[in-house]
């Protein structure tokens, strides 16, 4: 067993040690687990509804702790971790509203008197997810699966332990029964064994594609279904009759959003030459006034990365890509501890690691394209496909260009970001298997024929 650290990324600081969990902890874990689906499956829509407006209304009555918790512990802008909050409060009750009509027997005709589809909980399930967004990643998750009547298990990032435990918390604080949702503290080196328990019936993981080709080797080798969210290196492609000024403010949330560390955050910036120059004046000029700091502060824009090696990883990518060829428009200094200064990378091209890789971190590549198909053919040349957004005057030449988009969600003027109401997921290295919507609740379900004669 080792230790479990959770340090402060802005100032360093241990802020807590937690011994990862033993075997007779795990044990004992997957034992309540199983327990408690035989009772919670029973439970009827309205009673797991009513758990989860409870726990919505947790969420919103300790905002300012889970805020200033997750802040402390992975270093985003205070005020996007309350942002974060709410919107783990908005999928909670989202399901809790749609999940019985989401799951109610779909009729089928067929040479039977009576046919249908029923949707039965599979078990307990395993949730593997990573630290840039330590409550909505698993509440993503939770909401659907577990109003579908299955339980959960939590293998969080190991430097966000106490947003792991605290979620917990939560819905044992709402009254859900004991061992619907649990954490595990252990490392990944630990988590084959979990997935080969008898007691897991599937596993969900959102994180790089490395990991998620291990758990899915892992998982197929214990013939269990999964659902991986991966990288994502997202075009943003700005066509000549877009609002150019309007484009490149949105840019700069777009690329800046929770400190640049989001799959979906907008990374490969797509821009007709013709507009180029104007486009990269007005996000350079928004980008060198953005406000670097304590996270902890309410004025501050950016914080830092969540560890100081990722900082490291990121300038390491973003000098390769200068020794390549790509300039500096601005930033692209080294980083003070895991202080990354947001960057602008003008004449990327592919063969870079600013374009092929993913830039997990506040780093702009602008691609420079002289017609529409060119732009299109840039966005798909990537080994990633999680999101992409195109900026047109012209909304209609969008949807026709969103058709050729090789990615899990296309956002004609407008930036990439999840949403309970619509189905999430991605294309080629960015995974497979869908969350949210009507589409996310039935990927941990037994889709069941009943024929009746």
């Amino acid at each position: 067993m080792g230790k479990i650290k959770s340090v402060n990324p802005f100032s360093g600081q241990l802020l807590k040690e937690y011994e990862s969990y033993s075997d007779d902890k795990i044990n004992e874990v997957l034992a309540f687990s199983e327990k408690a689906f035989k009772v919670w499956k029973g439970y009827s829509f309205e009673k797991r509804s009513s758990l989860f407006n409870k726990i919505a209304g947790k969420l919103r009555e300790k905002k300012g702790y889970l805020s200033a918790l997750m802040t402390s512990e992975m270093g985003k802008p205070i005020k996007e971790a309350e942002a974060e909050v709410e919107k783990c409060a908005w999928v909670c009750e989202y399901y809790a509203e749609n999940a019985e009509f989401f799951l109610k027997d779909d009729l089928i005709i067929s040479d039977a008197s009576e046919s249908y589809v029923e949707f039965d909980p599979l078990g307990c399930i395993l949730a593997i997810m990573p630290w840039n967004f330590p409550f909505w990643q698993v509440f993503r998750f939770a909401a659907p699966t577990i109003m579908a009547g299955n339980t959960g298990i939590l293998k969080h990032a190991s430097n966000v332990p106490q947003c792991a435990l605290a979620i917990q918390d939560l819905f044992e604080e709402a009254g859900f029964p004991k061992g619907v949702f649990q954490s595990v503290l252990i490392s990944g080196e630990d988590t084959d064994r979990l997935i080969a328990h008898k007691t897991i019936k599937a596993v969900t993981l959102t994180g790089s594609e490395q990991a998620g080709m291990k758990v899915a080797a892992s998982a197929g080798a214990n013939l269990k279904k999964t659902v991986l969210e991966l990288g994502g290196s997202d075009p943003f492609i700005v066509l000549k009759d877009a609002n150019i000024e309007e484009a490149a403010m949105w840019a700069v949330k777009a690329r800046m959003i929770n400190n640049g560390q989001s799959c979906i955050a907008a990374k490969r910036f797509i821009v007709m030459d013709s507009i180029k120059n104007q486009f990269v004046e007005v996000m350079a000029k928004a980008i060198s006034v953005l406000k670097l700091g304590d996270p902890l502060l309410p004025e501050v824009q950016v914080g830092p990365l969540a560890r100081k090696d990722l900082a490291e990883s990121l300038h390491a990518q973003v000098q390769k890509s200068i020794a390549l060829g790509a300039s500096v428009v601005v930033g692209g200094i080294p980083p003070k501890g895991a202080v990354f200064t947001p960057t602008i990378l003008d004449n990327v091209k592919p063969g870079m690691p600013a374009f092929d890789e993913e830039l997990f971190g506040p780093v702009a590549a602008i691609i420079s394209v002289h017609h529409e198909q060119e732009a299109i053919n840039m966005a798909n040349q990537s080994k990633y496909g999680l999101g992409a957004s195109i900026w047109t005057g012209d909304f209609e030449k969008g949807k026709v260009l969103a058709r050729h988009i090789e990615s899990g969600s296309v956002f004609i003027n407008g930036m990439v970001k999840s949403d309970p109401r619509l189905p999430f997921g991605g294309v080629k290295l960015s995974g497979y298997g869908r969350e949210l919507a009507a589409f996310g609740i039935r990927e941990f379900v037994n889709i069941k024929s009943v024929w009746v004669k």
